[in-house]
């Protein structure tokens, strides 16, 4: 699996509210994006605990801002799945992705702790 500093996502971001990523993708200023090339993986660096659910989002937007944000994927995990070294949402990046991909955290109880990563990459290790 190849990894670029410049699509990392989120790297061991504390997740205790909704929140995006701590960083975005320009894929204008990653070239000649493709999408189905890339995939989106995500995973828990640490335990979650507090909370009773997180759904994780990949978004994308045509502005930096994400006014116009528009969701490709998601999946919703209850607390339980929530654990360190787990991938909890790896997919293709679909098509109809626009210039700018975040993910989005969207937590649903009150969590006191979790780390996650997320990040686009060439390939997923399942194991």
């Amino acid at each position: 699996m190849l990894l670029d500093q410049n699509t990392v996502l989120s790297e061991k971001q504390a997740v205790t509210t909704t929140a995006a990523s701590t960083n975005t993708v320009d894929l204008k200023a990653a070239g000649n994006f493709v999408p189905g090339a890339m995939f989106a993986l995500c995973r828990v660096d640490v335990d979650f605990a507090g909370l009773t659910s997180m759904k994780v989002a990949l978004e994308t937007a045509a502005n930096s801002n994400f006014s116009d944000a528009v969701e490709l994927a998601s999946a919703s995990f209850l607390a339980a799945a929530l654990t360190a070294n787990k991938n909890i949402l790896a997919v293709a990046v679909p098509v109809g992705v626009k210039r700018y991909l975040r993910a989005k955290y969207t937590v649903t109880g009150t969590a006191t702790a979790g780390k996650v990563s997320c990040f686009l990459t060439d390939t997923v290790d399942m194991h």
